[in-house]
């Protein structure tokens, strides 16, 4: 099994933890999204994925981009240890905080939109970091109200089940902090960070501990 990852890549921090919560051996081909104009957008990667973006994992014949996609079909072809919770309401929630961050948050915020507001929009750094602050900001704050409407108990997203959602959530965290945005407001998120944090799959997955750091 082969992921095609940038360590900074959200969308395939994500997939690195789910990989590493189901124990799957893998290994990590390093994209870069920055070095000759992207290597993401050269042919040899588009083959793999002609939508010139990471990440994307090939298991055998089968190949696949987004990391929601790629989650899916882990969940469905090596379903132990899941990525759900049991309950159908419980699975539901857990999607919801997941789309909440790869649907609404990341999207308005990942390199691409970055890039264009800097170069096509001619927006300076500090409207470039307002437009991130802004919808990460609104999308933590969504979270908060989401997890204080279940009577959240932690430390997971969905209590004390690990799955999706914090698999989602961790690397949106990561890049809030990067980008130097205040998290006080957001107490039950840093006690979800915190948590997860603890645990080796997390820890493995984060940028830093990849091949490709700091290059």
């Amino acid at each position: 099994m082969k992921l095609y990852s940038y360590w900074r890549s959200s969308a395939a921090y994500r997939v690195r933890i789910a990989l590493n919560l189901k124990g799957l051996d893998y290994e990590v081909a390093p994209v870069h999204l920055l070095k000759d104009g992207g290597e993401q957008l050269q042919a040899e990667y588009q083959a793999i994925n002609p939508q010139g973006v990471v990440p994307a994992l090939v298991d055998g014949d089968v190949s696949i981009g987004q990391s929601l996609a790629i989650m899916d079909y882990l969940e469905s072809r090596y379903p132990e240890p899941s990525l759900y919770p049991q309950s159908i309401e419980a699975r539901a929630f857990a999607q919801q905080i997941a789309l909440v961050v790869a649907c609404d948050i990341h999207p308005l915020n990942n390199l691409r939109v970055l890039k264009y507001l800097k170069r096509a929009l001619e927006q300076g750094d500090e409207a470039r970091d307002d437009w991130y602050h802004h919808w990460v900001r609104r999308g933590f704050t969504a979270l908060e109200k989401l997890l204080d409407g279940r009577d959240w108990q932690g430390p997971y997203c969905l209590d004390g089940q690990v799955s999706i959602a914090d698999a989602c959530l961790i690397p949106q965290i990561y890049n809030a902090r990067r980008f130097k945005i205040a998290m006080d407001d957001f107490p039950s998120l840093i006690k979800i960070e915190q948590a997860c944090m603890e645990l080796e799959a997390f820890r493995q997955a984060a940028p830093e501990n990849q091949v490709d750091a700091n290059t």
